[in-house]
Order: structure tokens, then C-alpha cells, then sequence
């Protein structure tokens, strides 16, 4: 569903605003880099410059209406659900309740990374709510692993977006497979975005498997039964209306269109940008500016992508509220021009090529297919 600092725990929300130097917005820097303190430096100017536009200023009133907006679309779904009955038009609001299920996960995005509240304690609950009754996931669960992406974008080992799974994201994960594995993995580009139609199910998966089995998560039987409400009441109503076949394809569609948003949306943003070794030390600004991806597109990319298609001011400003990220682009465009800093923007049909493109290249065991331009200035 993402900050310097230190790691938060699994009940504290998203991460660190980095409005002033010593809040854990900037990663320590040895002293024989004065080049990273430069850029550090650098951050710490782009900030107050921000700030002095009132762009790290809440907007109570952008989300309310968008708030109430995805609630009411989600209570008419519901109701056409109701209206419907058994019909194979039913297949009409699953769909829809994919779109909106996506809305309700870029909500408790942006409630997580706290832009929405002044009050910590009400962004985590109102994080928690959203995603469990609304979305049917974990919030603390993904808040473990979007504050690890965070930290550190397409970092070998540390980023979780990157570690091994089906898809290899980095040659050292496609390497070691051999066999059938080896196989799907030199054609996995092709295979990404089938895939994506998966990944609704994968998400209320692993977030239920990860509360089940890890006791040491806070208020994890509140979000278990959150969960159970939003998944078991649609099932249920949708049983209740129609055969097993036809509520099988309904709820199918639904999470098809769920997961094929929703990781369409961050896929496009890191995928195919450099990958970063272990161990090598970069700046807060260069690891999150040279590892990120704008994209292009005018409203309809903003709202299907949820304001993540300016995912390089949302690194660099996490609790930024959604609607300043478009504003501060030109503030941040500018400073790394100056700086001669790789500002990265396409389009969101190229986005996905490069992708395709890199994810291809991985599986035929290239070896750093898309080199890190800091690997030479910043190798540990």
C-alpha cells in the first residue's frame, strides 16, 4: 500500500514528514562523503521550500468529499447487488466494486502515511478501518512492508517489493532457478500482467496467513474480524442471491479487477528503475528521486492510480496529502535539474513496456540490466 527513519512498529503508522533535520528524515552521513551531506543538505532546502508553499498542510476537505464520494459508491454497489439478483448482470457491479475497492486501498494509503489527519492515532485508525472493512486487508501487515520499501526503493534485501517470488525482480533471484522455473522466469515480462488478475486473491491471503500466524501484531484478531466481515458479508450476500457458479464468476471479476488495478498502479512506479546492491550507501535524495518513476497522464491516471502516478514527490514527501504532490512536482523537477539529478517521467503505456522489457531481461539472467547510475559515486 515509503520513509526514511527508523522502522516503525507494527502499530505505528506510515513514516517520518522529513520537515526539519533531525527527525530521522535524513540517513546518517560519514564524514568522508561530503557529497551526500551536500545533497542532504540539498533535501533539507527542498523541504522548507515545500513548506513555504503550505504543501505539508492537511486537506480536510479534499477528503472528506472523497471519503464520502468511495462510501457511496460502495453502499450502491451494494444495493445494485440487492436490485439485481440472480442475473449474470451481476458480473456489472463486481466489476464496479473493484474500481472502488482500489479507491478504498489509495484511501488507506494516504491515511497510513498520515496526510490526511493531524492526529496520528486517528490516521491509524481510520487506516485500520478502511482497509480491513472496506478493502479486506491487513493494515499492519502491509504498513510492515511499505515502510520497508520505503526506506529503501529497489534495494537488493532489503526492499520486500523486490524480494524473490514468482515474478524475479533482480538477477540474483532469477539465477539460482532451473527446470520448469527457469523457464517461466525468461518469459516472465509476458506473464505480469495475467498475473495481476491474481493479486487481489494473493493480497487477502498473505494478510490473513500473516495476522494468523505472527502473534505478536497488535489488534490483529480486530483486523481478523474486520476482514472477516468485508470478505465473509460479500460472499454471503452473494450466495444468498445467486447460485454458486454465477456468485463464484462475480466475486472472481471483483478481485481480477482489484488486483489488476491496484498493482498496476504501484508496478509502473519502480519496476524497471536501478536496482541498488546491498550494501551500498546513497542519500535520502538520490535513493528516492533516481529510484522512482513519474507518470504522465492528466486526472484520469491520478485518480485510477491513486496520486501514486507522482511517486517520486511521495517518496521524498510521504505525508504530503495527495492533491499538493502535482504542486510540488515542479518544485522538485526544477531542483534536480539544477543539481543534474535523473528525473524520470513517461507514460503510463511505456511505463509498462519498460516493465515488461526489464522483467524479461532479468529472466534471461542479465546481469544489472538497468545499472544504477550512483553504483561508481556511491559504492560502499
Amino acid at each position: 500500500m515509503t520513509s526514511p527513519g527508523p522502522t516503525p512498529s507494527a502499530s505505528t503508522p506510515a513514516v517520518d514528514t522529513g520537515r526539519s533535520p533531525g527527525t530521522g528524515a535524513e540517513p546518517p552521513i560519514p564524514e568522508d562523503r561530503p557529497a551526500q551531506q551536500r545533497h542532504v543538505n540539498g533535501y533539507v532546502a527542498l523541504v522548507h521550500a515545500v513548506d513555504e508553499h503550505g504543501l505539508l498542510r492537511r486537506r480536510h476537505g479534499y477528503y472528506g468529499i472523497r471519503a464520502a464520494a468511495t462510501i457511496a459508491a460502495f453502499v450502491a454497489v451494494m444495493a445494485s447487488v440487492v436490485l439485481i439478483g440472480d442475473s449474470w448482470w451481476q458480473l456489472v457491479p463486481a466489476a464496479v466494486l473493484g474500481v472502488v475497492s482500489t479507491q478504498f486501498g489509495f484511501l488507506g494509503h494516504d491515511l497510513a502515511h498520515r496526510q490526511v489527519f493531524n492526529s496520528a492515532r486517528a490516521n491509524v485508525w481510520s487506516a485500520r478501518v478502511v482497509a480491513g472493512l472496506f478493502t479486506g486487508l491487513s493494515y499492519t501487515w502491509w504498513m510492515g512492508k511499505h515502510n520497508a520499501h520505503h526506506r529503501s526503493p529497489n534495494q537488493e534485501e532489503r526492499d520486500p517489493d523486490i524480494g524473490p517470488g514468482v515474478l524475479a525482480f533482480t538477477p540474483a533471484a532469477a539465477a539460482p532457478r532451473t527446470g520448469l522455473a527457469a523457464w517461466l522466469t525468461r518469459r516472465q515480462g509476458w506473464a505480469f500482467f495475467p498475473l495481476l488478475t491474481l493479486e487481489g486473491v494473493a493480497l487477502h491471503v498473505v494478510s490473513v496467513q500473516t495476522l494468523l500466524r505472527d502473534r505478536t501484531r497488535t489488534h490483529r484478531w480486530l483486523e481478523l474480524t474486520f476482514i472477516a466481515i468485508r470478505l465473509g458479508g460479500y460472499a454471503a450476500l452473494l450466495l444468498s442471491l445467486l447460485p454458486v457458479g454465477k456468485a463464484a464468476a462475480a466475486a472472481g471479476l471483483h478481485l481480477a479487477v482489484f488486483g489488476v488495478l491496484l498493482g498496476g498502479s504501484f508496478a509502473p512506479n519502480h519496476k524497471g528503475m536501478p536496482i541498488v546492491p546491498a550494501t551500498m550507501e546513497v542519500d535520502f535524495l538520490h535513493r528516492q528521486v533516481v529510484m522512482s518513476r513519474n507518470i504522465s497522464g492528466g486526472r484520469l491516471v491520478e485518480f485510477m492510480m491513486g496520486g501514486l502516478n507522482r511517486q517520486i514527490e511521495h517518496h521524498l514527501f510521504p505525508s504530503m496529502p495527495r492533491p499538493n504532490l502535482a504542486r510540488a512536482a515542479p518544485l522538485v523537477r526544477a531542483y534536480c535539474a539544477e543539481h543534474g539529478i535523473p528525473y524520470t517521467e513517461t507514460s503510463l503505456i511505456r511505463s509498462y513496456g519498460i516493465v515488461v522489457r526489464y522483467l524479461n531481461a532479468v529472466g534471461l539472467a542479465e546481469r544489472d540490466p538497468f545499472q544504477c547510475p550512483l553504483v561508481r559515486r556511491y559504492r560502499a
